[in-house]
């Protein structure tokens, strides 16, 4: 994977101010994905459409680096948390069936566990809190074993960590919720999961390159499959996870677990997803509606999250429906603009640069960004930031203090003067682009993050 040179600021002045006024949405768009940040480029898949029409599609990169195979409309990718949006559907599924209702106890499924009123309603909404799995099995599992759900109980029912709070008392993200989530499927179903979500949703939708998959567990394998791959900081170059020690026991020792992620789909398929949920085919409208509420906590307060769906209100665009995912090799994302019938599928499968799905959605809507307000800073505070900063191979910001005015000058290019926005947050006024200064435990300035042109650069502090 080849590293770009870095247009910065200067360079883009003219590509993300004065140029993105004449060209359409789509030109605009395809400014967000290039490879100027001096990290490796973009690799993955993008659908963005309107009104279900697709205005932007295109794939980027490499599927498959030993077998040098490019990816397409129709690779298949591990969607990691975006997966949980299919667990909640199943739930639901159910539920119309009058199979379970949300008001079910956890207990009334697996009594072995020791977690007193806990509703399937608040695994559901991240509410219950259980603790993650993750640092259980780091702890107490044989990683040359690959886990599935039923062991996720039986630790829980072993060890009995702690809940983080009262079911019901706060929200916390909870990868645990959703794999029991997935297990109450199956023990209700009396199907496995992967089944379930095949016969309930993803056959009657049409979706065909859509399934649960997990790879090193199953002896199977997915054509047309775009392998996730982490970037080797010592060989600096992209590798499978399993290859390093940092990422290798969690990507096979999990590799079983289902629930909280595990589906794996394309961008067409998901689409299809995306459509289905404006008309009742899965289920009524009225249950649609109820899975894009906020969780409502026990003293009443709300929080933005439903049904495997972060929820929003965006001025401008108006409700909006969102989630993420992040697997070793993989970050994916699926945004609905439900008012405004506009959807942005992402589904990555490289460490690389990614454009931020917030200036997507400005081109989208033809927002122009809000220019930021200047504050004062103590000009004592501007040391703090003094010093060299590599964000690429040969590629540095150095950060000066001339007559109390902070400057920052990239490697073969102009000095140009930061402004405050806020504390540790600076903005340039020559082109749309922003500096934070990020600080460390002992509170010193070690890095920054530059935002620009729609994406987000780390720089380590060298001198």
């Amino acid at each position: 994977m080849k590293y770009s040179k870095p247009l910065f600021f200067l360079a883009l002045l003219f590509a993300f101010c004065i140029g993105s006024y004449a060209q359409d949405r789509v030109a605009q768009i395809d400014s967000l994905f290039a490879p100027v940040t001096g990290k490796p480029a973009f690799n993955g898949n993008v659908l963005i459409a309107e009104n279900g029409n697709i205005i932007y599609q295109k794939s980027f990169g490499k599927a498959d680096l030993e077998k040098n195979l490019a990816l397409n409309s129709e690779s298949v990718f591990e969607l990691a948390s975006v997966s949980k949006q299919f667990t909640a559907m199943g739930i639901m599924i159910l539920k119309k069936q009058n199979k379970l209702s949300y008001d079910d106890s956890l207990r009334n499924f697996f009594p072995e566990l020791p977690y007193q009123n806990i509703t399937i309603l608040q695994l559901l909404q991240h509410t219950s809190g259980l603790p993650d799995y993750m640092p259980l099995f780091i702890e107490h599992w044989d990683s040359t074993k690959i886990a599935v759900n039923s062991d996720i109980i039986k630790l829980l029912s072993q060890y009995k960590p702690d809940t983080l709070f009262a079911p019901g008392a706060k929200w916390e993200y909870s990868n645990t919720g959703y794999a029991l989530l997935a297990s109450i499927i199956e023990k209700v179903s009396g199907k496995k999961f992967g089944d379930f979500l095949k016969k309930s949703i993803f056959e009657p939708l049409g979706m065909k390159r859509t399934q649960v998959y997990c790879r090193r567990y199953e002896n199977r394998k997915i054509d047309n499959y775009a392998y996730g791959y982490v970037l080797d900081k010592i060989t600096n170059k992209f590798v499978l996870p399993d290859s390093l020690p940092e990422t290798a026991t969690i990507v096979y020792s999990l590799d079983g677990i289902q629930g909280d992620g595990t589906v794996n789909s394309t961008t067409t398929d998901l689409l299809k997803w995306d459509r289905a949920l404006y008309t009742e085919k899965l289920v009524s409208k009225k249950m649609m509606d109820e899975a894009f509420q906020p969780a409502k906590l026990n003293d009443g307060k709300t929080y933005s999250y439903g049904f495997g769906w972060g929820i929003g209100e965006i001025k401008g665009v108006g409700k909006i429906v969102t989630h993420t995912g992040g697997w070793p090799g993989y970050a994916t994302l699926i945004e609905r603009e439900i008012e405004a019938d506009k959807t942005i599928i992402i589904l990555q499968n490289m460490e690389s640069s990614r454009p931020s799905f917030k200036a997507i959605r400005n081109i989208l809507n033809g927002i122009k960004a809000e220019a930021p307000k200047e504050v004062s800073v103590e000009v004592s505070k501007l040391q703090d930031y003094v010093g060299e900063y590599e964000l690429a191979p040969a590629f540095t910001i150095t950060i000066t203090v001339e007559a109390d005015k902070i400057f920052a000058q990239a490697t073969g290019q102009d000095k140009f003067e930061l402004f405050s926005e806020k504390e540790d947050m600076f903005f340039l006024k020559v082109v749309e682009a922003k500096v934070k200064f990020i600080r460390d435990k002992d509170t010193k300035v070690n890095s920054i993050i530059l935002y620009q042109g729609g994406q987000e650069v780390e720089g380590i502090k060298i001198k």
